[in-house]
């Protein structure tokens, strides 16, 4: 959480878009900005219990497959209204399982869900395998850019997670001629990234403020 809160502060001054996927080394749970911590707390028993810088509902990390994507201010992305965005990164990756040979597909509309789990029923273009949600994101827009954090808890089917990571940069390389090169913090950001994790993220006066 701390990390791609410090990638959107960085982004307008980087310049460039940046995708990352990352995982958990121990079971928890993530919860969107403006939910109550009681309320979620009672939801599930994963324990630590993050509040993430975006939207959304209540989100497992037990066994999911996680990304972030933070575009900056004059990107093409950044200037999509927030069903744009979220319906192109679900199609993205509906696309990369396609390349796997994993039908998928957008939900056509919201089907009901228990309050504040996210993955329990479905939005508007979350991504359904035989009808389940698999997929979900989250947004965060500001001056400095454009923060979108997604979790795809994975078909139960032989499939390694750098496979699919391959197929999400294969299917950006094809659609929108995406040219990509590694990325490493920099000390300057990493610095902010263990400030935040330190002073903000990891203190249950954050995490548990509402």
């Amino acid at each position: 959480m701390a990390l791609d809160e410090a990638l959107l502060e960085f982004a307008s001054q980087s310049g460039k878009p940046v995708s990352r996927f990352y995982g958990w080394v121990e079971r928890a749970a993530s919860f969107g900005y403006s939910q109550k911590y009681g309320e979620v707390a009672r939801l599930t028993v994963l324990r630590p219990l993050v509040r993430r810088p975006t939207g959304g509902g209540l989100v497992p990390h037990d066994a999911d497959w996680t990304y972030s994507l933070v575009f900056p201010p004059g990107h093409w992305w950044y200037a999509s209204r927030a069903t744009e965005s979220y319906q192109r990164v679900h199609e993205w990756i509906r696309d990369a399982f396609a390349r796997l040979n994993i039908t998928t597909e957008l939900s056509p509309g919201r089907r009901k869900e228990l309050p504040g789990q996210c993955f329990v029923g479905a939005e508007h273009f979350d991504v359904l395998w035989r009808g389940r949600k698999i997929a979900g994101a989250a947004q965060r827009r500001n001056r400095q850019g454009l923060l979108i954090q997604g979790s795809v808890q994975p078909p139960p089917q032989a499939l390694a997670r750098a496979d699919w990571q391959k197929a999400i940069c294969d299917v950006a390389g094809e659609k929108w001629r995406v040219q990509w090169s590694p990325f490493g913090p920099n000390a300057v950001l990493n610095q902010r990234a263990e400030e935040l994790a330190r002073r903000k993220y990891s203190r249950a006066e954050y995490n548990q403020c509402r």
